[in-house]
């Protein structure tokens, strides 16, 4: 069977989960599109419910499961990217809780507090999956795990990576349980080079958003770490320190 209507019922259900948080959530189901993304989906053991594929543009392998066929205008429509790779896939949402995660003796934790940005999450959780980071934390969470442009801009490392939503009180008992080494990074304390530090023990590195930085819940609970710069400017795109952060772990554990 091939889908042509835009008001195929289904149709109608994959747009709503493209552009209303609420009812993803509230489904526990999310998209993922791109033959890479759908392959990660997978190998890393999310459920998938169905697929989408449009023949035309498709070259792949078709995915074991419930397929359905689309024409290339209904897939133009349903598509966060457009007319790529001719795949989507819709998968059940995981929750882990916190409690759940146990850290190796050296694990090294990014914490990010108040995220906004989907691409910004999702270029912060492909640094994190490429440079071994154990966990990634996020604080007072604003932006959705599962919303595509997350899964996009990760290129799928959302789905290799442990990856917990807490609050501030949660997250900051389970450092001190767990006798993490807390690392703030606040613009204006007193400050020690991220270089200097040394990120080959348990370590938690933690990043507010890019217009205020760390709340005052953090202020004084950790030992404050800055990335030493050269230029004229005083602060870093946040996807870009936290790539540098996680980076400089690998580095020193690798030496």
């Amino acid at each position: 069977m091939l889908i042509e209507s835009f008001q195929n019922d289904k149709i109608k259900n994959i747009t709503k989960l493209l552009t209303d948080n609420r009812f993803r959530k509230k489904s526990k189901i999310f998209i993922v599109e791109g033959q890479q993304e759908n392959e990660r989906a997978q190998k890393f053991d999310f459920e998938p419910v169905e697929f989408y594929i449009c023949e035309k543009i498709f070259k792949g392998e078709t995915p074991l499961g419930k397929v359905f066929y689309v024409s290339e205008k209904v897939y133009e429509k349903i598509a966060y990217r457009g007319t790529s790779e001719g795949i989507i896939g819709i998968y059940k949402a995981k929750e882990a809780d916190l409690s759940s995660f146990k850290p190796k003796k050296d694990a090294t934790v990014i914490i990010v507090e108040g995220i906004e940005k989907p691409g910004n999450l999702g270029a912060i959780l492909r640094s994190c999956e490429a440079f071994g980071i154990d966990a990634l934390i996020i604080t007072d969470a604003k932006a959705d795990f599962y919303n595509p442009n997350v899964i996009r801009s990760s290129v799928g490392c959302l789905f290799g990576m442990e990856v917990f939503q807490a609050g501030n009180e949660e997250t900051l008992d389970f450092l001190k349980k767990n006798q993490f080494g807390i690392y703030t990074t606040i613009m204006d304390k007193d400050s020690e080079d991220l270089y200097k530090r040394d990120l080959t023990k348990k370590s938690a590195i933690l990043f507010g958003t890019e217009h205020s930085g760390l709340s005052d819940f953090w202020i004084g609970k950790g030992e404050n770490t800055l990335i030493p710069m050269a230029g004229s400017i005083d602060s870093l795109n946040l996807s870009n320190a936290v790539a540098i952060t996680c980076y400089e772990s690998l580095r020193q554990k690798k030496e």
